[in-house]
């Protein structure tokens, strides 16, 4: 009997010890609840008595003299602690499941109540332009309207147009973001150059709203590095024309750009190039912000009372946008407002600096190529574009310039055209993108695989509603040389032949 009695205390023992490494296991999960030393405290007393028993059972086992009684009672004590251990596991693991459903039950709740939102703005936001185009529409119709009627209906139709463009432009862009397709696409630029296009772009804005404008720099030592120049002029373009919208007449709108600091390279990272602290301000002394307001600036589709009820018109994604693309660049952007005061946005972004300028993109680069630098008449098109409506706009507006056109509904149509025709009988081709039996893409390829000088080297132009630098990106590579982006626009179409007729003369 005394063997058995030994084994169910010695047995209770390893038990106890399992049980108590258990136990160490339960309170690192538990990390959470301790809040407090009394927390932690609650927590470590069964510890010490778990401890306590498993010293009992060596103290019997060894220096006792046990009987069957005590054997079982150290045993069963032993089995009890490891089944309330288990149960606890289980309650702690429903507990910890149940948690977990209603979180995910919270964030459905969130994401109905966020889609709700956005398609009620939505909803607002598409139907006011609709409704101004639809209605200025149907006064024009009217007879008896004058021509200077007629203008202004058109105008506020245009206006309206492009409002709805912007929109849809900042939806698309939002939807890039949210999916992760939005990268970086970085160059070798001048930052006094960016600073000069937006300032040209928007001084004649701001005359006329008779608002003091300036654009600065300071200590900019380090004027010309890599970044994406197209995503940083988002940013300016998105704070600059908050601040134009949100600063009434007579107001003051400044831009200022300064070097901060510069980073030189050192140890493992010898080997890269030296890196400029940057510190982009947008300052207003317009409307300001409520401060429940400016906490959610950056948010989707976020627009202060005050703005709607003024008729000051606005997507509510601008600044999601910019906080977006800031995060994408690496930088931060914080801002100071006050009601009635203005705003003051703050964008810290740190770039490489360039020191070999060969790859450089200047200003002159940016700048408009004069339309009427080259002659159109005579000039040969081949059109390639499946849509009707699309097709009878871009031959009114090419052939009023004096282009020579032909048709093709489709990719392949097209590439037969060029096959069948002598060399060198189109000087341009215009490529829609998505068609039916060949797209724009393949068309392209096909094209400049015909090997023959003056088919294969066509200039090749794609007009298309595919407007993000991915799309871009896959023209390229298709061979097409210049991207013009649907709904036209005629001043852009027109600026694009002629730098791509250009270049053909140069050949």
């Amino acid at each position: 009997m005394e063997p058995l009695i030994y084994a169910m205390i010695f047995m209770g023992a390893a038990l106890m010890i399992y049980n108590i490494i258990q136990y160490v296991r339960f309170i690192r999960e538990m990390k959470w609840l301790q809040h407090t030393s009394a927390d932690r405290l609650k927590l470590s007393f069964p510890l010490v008595l778990l401890v306590l028993f498993f010293a009992g059972y060596l103290f019997v086992g060894i220096l006792g003299k046990p009987d069957l009684v005590i054997g079982g009672i150290l045993f069963g004590g032993s089995l009890f602690v490891l089944i309330i251990m288990q149960l606890l596991h289980f309650i702690i693991a429903r507990v910890n499941r149940d948690e977990q459903l209603q979180e995910a039950l919270d964030a459905a709740q969130r994401a109905s109540q966020a889609k709700s939102i956005f398609l009620s703005n939505m909803s607002h936001d598409i139907r006011t332009p609709m409704n101004a185009i639809i209605g200025y529409t149907q006064l024009a119709r009217r007879e008896g309207v004058s021509e200077e009627e007629m203008r202004a209906f058109l105008g506020k139709i245009d206006d309206s147009s492009q409002y709805l463009l912007a929109l849809i432009n900042d939806v698309l862009e939002m939807s890039r973001i949210e999916s992760g397709k939005m990268d970086l696409e970085p160059f070798d630029v001048d930052l006094l150059c960016i600073l000069q296009n937006v300032r040209d772009l928007f001084t004649e804005q701001m005359a006329q709203k008779q608002i003091a404008f300036t654009v600065e720099h300071k200590n900019l030592d380090d004027r010309y590095v890599t970044c994406d120049p197209h995503l940083l002029n988002r940013v300016l373009m998105n704070l600059l024309s908050n601040a134009y919208k949100f600063t009434p007449e007579g107001g003051e709108v400044a831009v200022t750009l300064t070097q901060t600091g510069r980073t030189e390279p050192a140890g493992q990272n010898a080997d890269k190039t030296a890196a400029g602290i940057y510190e982009l301000r947008v300052r207003d002394n317009g409307i300001g912000m409520q401060p429940e307001f400016a906490q959610h600036i950056f948010e989707a589709f976020e627009r202060e009372r005050n703005t709607t009820d003024s008729g000051i018109q606005g997507t509510g994604l601008g600044m999601s946008i910019t906080k977006n693309i800031v995060d994408l660049m690496g930088g931060t952007i914080t801002l100071e407002t006050e009601p009635g005061r203005g705003t003051e946005f703050t964008v810290r972004m740190t770039f490489p600096v360039v020191s070999d300028l060969a790859n450089l993109r200047t200003c002159h680069e940016a700048q408009e190529v004069e339309v009427h630098s080259v002659s159109f008449a005579g000039r040969r098109l081949l059109l390639v574009e499946d849509n009707e409506v699309n097709r009878e706009i871009a031959m009114m507006i090419l052939e009023e310039k004096g282009f020579l056109l032909d048709v093709a509904e489709n990719g392949q149509i097209a590439v037969d055209r060029i096959r069948d025709a002598v060399p060198a009988y189109y000087d341009a081709i215009l490529m829609d993108i998505q068609m039916p039996v060949m797209n724009g893409y393949e068309a392209s390829r096909a094209i400049r695989a015909l090997n023959v000088p003056g088919r294969a080297d066509i200039p090749i132009i794609a007009m298309t509603a595919n407007a993000f630098q991915e799309d871009i990106r896959t023209e390229r590579e298709a061979g097409i040389d210049a991207h013009i982006t649907k709904p036209i626009d005629v001043r852009e179409l027109i600026q694009t032949l002629t730098e791509v007729l250009e270049r053909g003369i140069n050949r």
